[in-house]
């Protein structure tokens, strides 16, 4: 069983990336070919948009973003800082192979795409982030470093009453206590999710950390993927913005992407309580299954976090090349 790797054109191939995207249970709207062609303009890479064959059947899919400045040549997934979701290999058609099957199947798709990566873009450091892929055993064994993450999914089932009865005490009594009139959380539009991103950017500024996220990046996001890709949930008080969340969504999970900072304003109104409640919630009555937190790794926010009541899951962070060179790309990064 033979497996053909060939790189689509993100402008050319696009509809029929997209329809294998959609079709993978492994995939959110950061794989889209609108979504890779904003990373690599964005952050000044070439997007790879590799897809695995047998015969005419998609097997798999890796977006791999090309870095070059100066002496530097990296391979990412996703592209060096464009603070994405997780991207790394995606599998299609895998659910009905018997084991021994997929794991052959996975394996030599895998070596594939990486030989690919090797011989077309010879990177001196590459790092991959990846999620909703379990089976890392390949690149153990061609020699990359992996290493776990951790983030936290809430569940979406069951009753409204019951996914709140789930809570902590604390973020409980915030959701149901909260005056209904004090308040307005809906979604936005392209203006919001620019301010959601700016009120990261402060938020991250006042503590010495850096953010480099552009805010029309963001935005391109929201006007060119399909609608309810990416939804900025805003709440306003007396109509004006105090905060939002910045949610992306496949099929079957809504991701907080970007936002639940700390408010500008001095409120005496758990705003974040009430921005995750509504995403939630949302999320419920749609029929989606999972809400992702994005991140479970940070003592300082886990303890928000885990009062939603959350399982503990792992994304895998795969490197190989140079120590330190991804610091060097961070400083290119920054001049431009």
């Amino acid at each position: 069983m033979s497996v053909e790797i060939s790189r689509l054109d993100p402008r050319s191939d696009a509809e029929e990336w997209n329809r294998y995207v959609e079709r993978s249970d492994g995939t959110n709207p950061f794989y889209r070919a609108e979504a890779l062609r904003l990373q690599g303009e964005d952050t000044g890479s070439t997007p790879h948009l590799l897809a695995g064959f047998t015969g005419q059947e998609a097997i798999g899919l890796f977006p791999v973003f090309e870095y070059r400045k100066g002496p530097i040549t990296g391979a990412f997934s996703p592209a060096p800082f464009s603070w994405s979701c997780y991207l790394g290999p995606a599998l299609l058609n895998a659910d009905k192979l018997k084991q021994r099957k997929a794991d052959r199947r996975t394996r030599r798709f895998l070596d594939g795409c990486l030989e690919y990566v090797e011989r077309k873009i010879s990177p001196l450091y590459t790092r991959f982030v990846v999620a909703e892929f379990d089976d890392v055993r390949p690149f153990i064994w061609r020699e990359y470093d992996v290493k776990p993450g951790y983030t936290y999914v809430v569940d979406l089932s069951g009753e409204e009453s019951d996914l709140l009865d789930r809570f902590s005490s604390d973020a409980r009594s915030n959701v149901r206590n909260a005056d209904d009139d004090a308040y307005d959380i809906a979604e936005g539009d392209g203006d919001d999710v620019e301010r959601i991103v700016d009120q990261v950017a402060k938020r991250y500024e006042s503590q010495g950390r850096a953010f480099q996220l552009n805010p029309a990046f963001a935005r391109a996001l929201y006007e060119q993927l399909p609608d309810g890709a990416v939804r900025p949930y805003v709440c306003r008080v007396d109509g004006a913005f105090v905060g939002g969340i910045l949610v992306v969504e496949s099929a079957t999970t809504r991701y907080r992407w970007q936002g639940g900072v700390k408010p500008d304003a001095d409120l005496d109104l758990p705003v974040n309580d009430l921005l995750d409640w509504h995403v939630m919630r949302d999320g419920l009555r749609t029929g989606i299954e999972r809400y992702d937190l994005v991140g479970g790794g940070v003592p300082s926010i886990n303890r928000y976090k885990a009062k939603f009541n959350p399982r503990l899951e792992t994304y895998y962070e795969i490197t190989s090349g140079s120590f330190g060179l991804d610091t060097m790309i961070d400083r290119y990064r920054k001049l431009r």
